[in-house]
């Protein structure tokens, strides 16, 4: 029996949520025997909205336009919700309702957190196990109405993880850039106290400032605006200016790349490996896309992006010591990211030696990223994953193995 949805998301958006939004949309699409789909988006944040002519954009703009003209005339009658955002935006709208989040890239959730997701959704999806068991793990501190009594308060609701991933595309050439050196870094992130951005480059430049070596910045500060890349100009201006004499470069990106265009880098043979080192990642998109390529990992272990760095006990990147502290002050977000909660600090010196030997041993670390490129492409392939979100939705009543033995099949035929 088909089953009305409505997805309310930022499926538009230029950001990671937009992403997960996308992949949720596919996800459905491919079951539209199953569903009958409905679409509000709606903004995030200052982040770019998506430009492109495909038949995936064609049909997403349909659905928006049949679901904003049947709110119009309140005839939009839904079984279910499928609501993509952070937990403290979650709310009943349907008879049942689903919250689908990146979830948290620190130790604790927000008590506002436990209270949407016990009492405003029937399930919740994230996208890491990290998420799920920071979710899981926290517990507050609540007031029972009828006896005063300060009681534990943890999450009573059914939460799932669902992997997610994004379409792969042809490379596509930036020609902004011209990489003057052999070996260069990819670094891609949005400036801001969580991703450690500063420090990561600040500390690339110093280990290779006397060194023919480059480093590509894909970055923004809050938006792709003119503004926005005046000052990040500004920063990126400040961070360098002590290190005028450097013989290693720096090459900044601002903007709207597109899929095959960021292929393009993750497969260039000039780019060495990608660099993160962020206090935590919900996910973590651009380190998957790039380990899906082949390309080399510097990052901590910890967080989202362990899902898919790591597997049968063993680590595929190149790992930088950390610690768990308790987060910057700047980081604090009322209701989201609590201030008594922790995340993970790089060990600058660690850092500095895990970047000198991903050079010097490239070769080797590149056939372990290729391994890893194997085993992300099987475990991590798109139908699987489709399979497993719609299970995720629909119920474990719908047969998800027939499907994907047919889908299967009809591979095998075409080939």
């Amino acid at each position: 029996m088909k089953k009305k949805i409505f997805v309310r998301g930022p499926v538009l958006s230029q950001s990671g949520y937009g992403e997960q939004a996308r992949f949720a949309l596919r996800a459905l699409k491919s079951r539209e025997d199953l569903f009958d789909i409905y679409i509000q988006p709606i903004p995030w944040g200052q982040t770019g909205w998506v430009w492109e002519e495909s038949e995936f954009r064609s049909w997403m703009d349909s659905k928006i336009t049949v679901t904003q003209i049947l709110m119009q005339k309140k005839q939009l009658q839904p079984d279910m919700s499928l609501q993509i955002t952070i937990p403290n935006e979650f709310q009943k709208m349907c008879p049942v309702n689903i919250g689908y989040t990146a979830g948290i890239e620190t130790t604790k959730v927000a008590p506002q957190w436990l209270q949407k997701g016990n009492e405003e959704v029937d399930k919740i999806l994230v996208v890491s196990n990290h998420a799920k068991t920071t979710y899981e793990n926290t517990t507050a501190q609540a007031t029972n109405n009828q006896t005063g009594e300060v009681v534990p308060y943890k999450l009573n609701t059914p939460i799932d993880v669902v992997w997610e991933t994004t379409p792969r595309a042809e490379p596509e050439p930036i020609n902004e850039i011209d990489l003057d050196y052999d070996n260069n870094f990819l670094m891609i992130s949005q400036m801001g106290p969580r991703k450690n951005f500063a420090n990561a480059i600040k500390w690339w430049v110093e280990e290779f400032i006397d060194q023919e070596v480059g480093l590509i910045v894909k970055t923004n500060i809050k938006s792709n605006s003119i503004i926005d890349w005046e000052h990040l100009q500004a920063q990126m201006k400040n961070l360098l200016e002590p290190y005028t004499d450097r013989k290693c470069k720096v090459y900044v990106l601002h903007g709207d790349l597109t899929a095959g265009q960021m292929a393009w880098l993750y497969n260039h043979d000039k780019v060495k490996a990608l660099v993160n080192i962020a206090h935590g990642e919900g996910f973590g998109l651009p380190l998957f896309e790039a380990a899906r390529e082949a390309l080399p990992i510097v990052t901590i272990g910890w967080s989202g992006q362990m899902d898919f760095l790591h597997h049968d006990g063993k680590d595929y990147f190149e790992s930088v010591n950390f610690t768990l502290q308790p987060i910057q002050q700047e980081a604090v977000w009322d209701g989201v990211v609590e201030k008594d909660s922790m995340w993970a600090f790089a060990d600058q010196g660690s850092y500095k030696m895990t970047l000198r030997k991903t050079l010097k041993n490239w070769s080797k670390i590149k056939e372990r990223a290729e391994a890893l490129s194997t085993i992300i492409n099987d475990k991590f392939n798109e139908e699987k994953l489709f399979a497993g979100f719609v299970r995720a939705i629909y119920g474990e009543e719908i047969d998800i193995d027939s499907w994907l033995e047919e889908l299967e099949s009809d591979l095998v035929e075409s080939d």
